[in-house]
């Protein structure tokens, strides 16, 4: 056979599969059993086949990977003939069509004229729905090609009945407030009606495949309709909130509230299957943002109901077209999806293809055909739809649901729509995209389309239709009416569920000790655990000291370091019945390598956690995340709000790079609660010390946090010994309430000689906001704050020039700031005239421009006769010198400016 290259490597592959079918015939999928069942064979026995029959049968391969590019896809634009799909590439041409060939039984037409295979391959993958999945594994693809191929998908009357109405509140609520409030902003969902009866589908067949909960991840286009017609939230709530703000039913101190636009939601769906519970994720107006948080959501959900197959919780995140394209943290959870502390069993992700970003041209929001081509660097399969064609739309949505469930991964549904309006219903979209929206204007409602076809079928009649339209009008002016009478009072969150027990933070929290101790003796057995491993395992050498020493520090013989300090703080909770969650970039050692929290077999490499096993009613979980900080800590945040039983930690590999999830920071872990009422307990360690490592290894931005600190949002601490990160860890769980803590942690005082601890320290301890000095207070003129690491240096230099008139105070908690403790250490120094913050950080960093003012309070409100004084380096737009010899220099010009030469 005269054969192409790409025609060779098919036979091949033709020739295994014939191999396969002669030792084992069921082995094959049905179609190709069938084609070789009725294949002619060469007369010496071997498989034949003809140059044109091969031609036909890339022709098919083709379709099935490429009919996305000829299919009728866009509601606005007819489609457009494939180059990829063209006869000639294969070798064939119109001549050819009349002629029958045996590899149309590939397709279940045995024996067809090309002319039949070809229209029956345009049917299956060139309609409104389609599929780009080549990139999927074998299993994967053949599972994809018989849904496409086999087409038993249809609709009974019942529901197409329910579409019907699904389409007509979607249409008649947005089209009722466009009239009532005009040029309102409310981001309508109109030209992507058919995303309303898709929802009700996944959450209906979802309940019959026993799924419980679906989280739902959006931003704004299409979010106030779902709220209303999917998840049940009145609509005298938003008649209310256009009319003007809404208030709580009990007032709330700190409540700020959020747009319409961004709020969130929890109901039941009652299903004939039974009830399941979805919940709408908080988002800002950082459009993909809410995708990692709603996905750490469902992994939350999913721990704690113990689905460890992850069927019954489904995440489904709705995305925009340009921002589908062009936000990286969509990439970064399309990464974390298959990594085990990370993954969900697969998300459900719909991209809502508005053709048009704001106001940019699809053309110009990324550089791909498709908006969802972003998926395939996962090997994602997408499954293309036209937004106008509700009924593939559902079965897109049905097939979605049941490859997720099946296969345990991502799948993306890209919906081809249009934007009825600009990018909100005050804009002119016209201005930017004349043509389209001369198209838009005379394009009918997605509603209208499907009346239309369901009368033509037979199916309704208009008569139920105008009746099914009008009734819901005459509904919405209803309540309209009684909104204005009677405005609705918002309701305050509740504590129930994994909150029940939990309550809102007051002032004076801050203010109280909390108790932290632990019994010594349990201390001690869980020191020794975490010092030991089990027969047969065998540590990396280097650790068989540490381990020795671990032991020694939990038998009370040696002082506790800060790894070791941490260790205990989980192993503690851990046996109370605290789960503990950490992840981070390298966190199971540690970037400083001070951790091991796991070890690994230095001859299997198998892992070993020494205390995983230390309670079966709490789960460990120490695990490397990818190389993110956006993503993964939108991700623990996420699981946080959703579990606030368990203690949820982030570690930075340097503190430093936290600043790639600023928006996380910004918009959830300092605002979500008086935005959203919505509370974290989400731990942050971030390595932070000035060691002469450079600009991009010395700050964890401290001052970003503390400009952020307002309201009693989050914690900010920068801590000296072992005990302190004990207690501070301890404290978030034995508090009955919750806030973010953001933890300076060091680097250098990893292995300091003087940071360490007792164990004793840890047991009957607590945490110290401010830890005063032990100097001889009736000699001291000079008090120096000062926090984290620059303590021991300043000590050390005390010690040297024998200076007993400097009072060296540690403020431990930056922010809540801890006036009250602050002003007693203060006041236990009656000779002192100068106050002095000293820092590492330049002027303009650090915590000075937070603290002096709150200082300047307390001296005030004391009535102190106190100077004030900084010391630290001067303001930089850098936060650190490149150069270690320049650091040392600043660093004892630092020291210097207190104690003098």
């Amino acid at each position: 056979m005269n054969n192409t290259g790409i025609n060779r490597a098919n036979l091949e592959y033709i020739e295994q599969l014939y191999a396969d079918f002669k030792t084992n015939p069921e082995s094959l999928a049905p179609e190709w059993k069938s084609f070789f069942e009725g294949v002619e064979f060469a007369q010496d026995g071997k498989f034949g086949m003809s140059d044109k029959e091969l031609s036909v049968f890339q022709l098919i391969q083709a379709y099935r990977a490429d009919g996305h590019t000829e299919a009728n896809l866009n509601p606005l634009y007819a489609p457009q003939t494939s180059e990829l799909l063209a006869l000639k590439r294969f070798g064939l041409s119109e001549k050819d069509l009349s002629a029958k060939f045996q590899v149309g039984s590939l397709i279940g037409k045995q024996g067809a004229t090309l002319s039949d295979i070809i229209a029956h391959l345009k049917k299956t993958y060139c309609g409104t729905i389609s599929l780009q999945a080549s990139d999927a594994t074998p299993k994967e693809y053949q599972w994809l090609q018989q849904e496409f191929e086999g087409n038993g998908f249809k609709l009974s009357l019942d529901d197409k009945k329910n579409a019907l109405q699904s389409l007509t509140k979607a249409e008649s609520l947005e089209k009722f407030i466009h009239t009532r409030y005009v040029g309102t902003k409310r981001f309508s969902v109109e030209g992507a009606d058919s995303f309303l009866p898709m929802m009700e589908a996944l959450v209906n067949k979802g309940t019959s495949m026993n799924v419980k909960e679906v989280f739902v991840g959006m931003a704004h286009r299409g979010r106030v309709n779902l709220l209303v017609n999917f998840f049940g939230k009145g609509e005298e709530y938003v008649f209310g909130d256009f009319n003007g703000p809404l208030q709580l039913e009990s007032p709330v101190e700190d409540f700020d509230n959020d747009v319409k636009y961004h709020l969130g939601y929890v109901t039941e769906k009652k299903t004939a299957a039974g009830s399941c519970k979805v919940t709408m994720a908080y988002n800002p107006s950082h459009l993909e943002t809410v995708n990692a948080v709603a996905v750490g959501m469902a992994r939350a959900a999913q721990d704690k109901m113990g689905d460890e197959n992850r069927k019954q919780v489904i995440p489904i995140l709705v995305h925009g077209d340009a921002a589908f394209a062009g936000q990286g943290i969509v990439q970064e959870v399309l990464q974390m999806a298959g990594v085990k502390p990370h993954t969900v069993g697969g998300t459900i992700h719909l991209i809502l293809d508005n053709q048009v970003g704001f106001t940019t041209n699809g053309f110009d929001t990324r550089s791909t055909r498709y908006a969802s081509d972003t998926a395939k660097m996962t090997f994602t399969p997408v499954l293309h739809v036209n937004g106008d064609d509700v009924e593939s739309c559902v079965r897109a949505m049905d097939i979605a649901l049941r490859y997720r469930q099946e296969f345990g991964k991502d799948v993306v549904i890209n919906m081809i729509c249009y934007r009825k309006y600009g990018h909100n219903e005050g804009d002119e979209p016209a201005f930017t995209q004349p043509q389209m929206y001369e198209l838009i204007k005379a394009h009918a409602t997605v509603r209208e389309l499907y009346a239309k076809k369901l009368v033509a079928e037979g199916s309704l009649d208009q008569k139920f239709i105008d009746d099914l339209y009008a009734k819901a009008m005459d509904r919405l002016q209803s309540i309209y009416e009684e909104t204005k009478k009677n405005p609705p009072k918002l309701k305050n969150f509740k504590f129930e569920g994994s909150w029940k027990g939990l309550r809102k933070a007051t002032d004076a929290d801050f203010e109280k000790t909390a108790d932290t101790t632990f019994d010594l003796a349990t201390l001690k057995k869980i020191g020794e655990k975490i010092g030991s491993f089990p027969e047969g395992f065998t540590p990396h050498p280097k650790l068989i000291k540490l381990l020795e020493t671990r032991k020694a520090m939990g038998a009370g013989k040696e002082m506790i370091d800060w790894g070791m300090g941490e260790l205990l703080a989980y192993g503690s909770l851990l046996s109370e019945g605290t789960s503990v969650r950490l992840t981070g970039e390298d966190c199971v050692r540690g970037t400083f390598t001070h951790r091991h929290a796991g070890m690994y077999d230095f001859k299997t490499n198998k892992a070993y956690f020494p205390l995983a096993d230390l309670n079966p009613k709490a789960k460990l979980l120490v695990a490397e995340s990818i190389l993110s900080e956006y993503g993964v800590v939108g991700y623990e945040y996420g699981y946080s709000v959703q579990d606030p039983r368990s203690l949820v930690m982030w570690e930075a590999q340097f503190g430093d790079f936290v600043n790639g999830a600023q928006i996380v920071i910004d918009q959830y872990i300092a605002a979500g609660e008086t935005k959203w009422q919505q509370m974290s307990g989400l731990v942050m360690l971030l390595p932070h010390g000035y060691e002469g490592q450079g600009p991009e290894h010395s700050s964890a931005r401290l001052e970003r946090f503390l400009q952020s600190g307002a309201q009693n949002n989050m914690q900010v601490c920068n801590l000296t010994t072992p005990a302190q990160i004990y207690h501070a860890l301890r404290r978030q769980m034995h508090r009955d309430f919750r806030k973010p803590l953001i933890v300076m942690s060091p680097k250098s005082l990893l292995r300091h000689p003087r940071a360490v601890s007792s164990i004793e320290d840890l047991a009957k301890g607590h945490f110290q906001e401010v830890i005063a000095d032990t100097v001889d207070k009736s000699k001291v003129d000079t008090v120096v704050f000062v926090s984290g690491k620059l303590y021991y240096e300043l000590l050390e230099e005390r010690e040297k020039t024998k200076k007993d008139g400097i009072a060296l105070v540690r403020l431990e908690q930056l922010y809540p700031f801890p006036a009250k403790q602050v002003t007693e250490v203060l006041k236990s120094y009656p000779k002192a005239k100068t106050l002095i913050w000293a820092q590492e950080e330049p002027k303009n960093m650090g915590a000075f421009q937070s603290v002096y003012f709150k200082f300047v309070d307390v001296v005030s409100k004391a009535g102190l006769k106190l100077g004030f004084e900084y010391v630290g380096r001067p303001e930089r737009s850098s936060p650190a010198t490149g150069s270690i010899h320049r650091h040392k220099i600043e660093q004892a010009e630092i020291v210097k400016s207190i104690f003098g030469a």
